[in-house]
């Protein structure tokens, strides 16, 4: 299959594949942030060592933007993995960037959100990926206490996670994703990554990641 025949969503997931930014590894679990043990791994950073891969994913971004927020009047970076794709996506848009920062600086203005934000302007989110979605959550809240109109979230990859999807609901925010962990797994297979028949084991996990039978598995 060529691919222009592939949706974007395949595009970029077969582009996160090529260049290893996913990882899979039942028998020694990687450990997320959240304690969660998983047997996939995402590591969109690597996707800016790559031009062509990071062209793809840029311009998917700011059609993202243009196509579901066309009201955007500014893009703001998660701290640190969507601040170059926030920045990237910005400038292909024409439109101002800035970003929030994990914690507020102990020194000079003490600035949590980083580059100018005006009362009421209307922003949309970049995130490199959203699993239980606590980190992008805590953005939102943030530029919405400092007056942003916060359309919605931009990311590239999301886990589709129902602890994610509930907190996204809970903020009434919405998020579009290039690509899930669905198209992700397919594409594997599809690719000689994993076989066909571990699909369903991936999917298990992602739909009870507290479930960890699948540790020690052969994927």
């Amino acid at each position: 299959m060529h691919s222009s025949d592939l949706t974007i969503g395949q595009q970029v997931a077969s582009a996160l594949l090529k260049v290893k930014a996913v990882f899979f590894r039942p028998d020694e679990p990687f450990i997320w942030a959240s304690g969660i043990k998983s047997p996939v791994y995402c590591d969109n950073r690597l996707t800016l060592s790559y031009p062509e891969v990071r062209g793809l994913i840029e311009q998917a971004l700011a059609d993202a933007v243009r196509a579901h927020y066309p009201a955007c009047e500014a893009l703001m970076g998660t701290s640190t993995a969507g601040i170059p794709h926030a920045a990237i996506a910005a400038h292909l848009l024409g439109l101002p960037m800035g970003y929030v920062r994990s914690g507020q600086k102990d020194h000079g203005r003490k600035n949590q959100i980083e580059g100018r934000l005006e009362p009421g302007q209307k922003v949309v989110v970049v995130e490199d990926l959203i699993s239980t979605a606590g980190s992008v959550i805590e953005v939102v809240d943030i530029l919405r206490e400092a007056g942003a109109q916060v359309l919605g979230i931009v990311s590239i990859f999301t886990y589709g996670m129902q602890k994610g999807l509930k907190r996204l609901e809970e903020s009434a925010v919405r998020n579009h994703s290039l690509t899930d962990f669905d198209t992700i797994a397919a594409i594997a297979a599809q690719q000689g990554y994993i076989a066909p028949g571990d699909i369903q084991k991936l999917l298990a996990f992602r739909d009870n990641p507290a479930d960890e039978s699948w540790i020690g598995g052969t994927l």
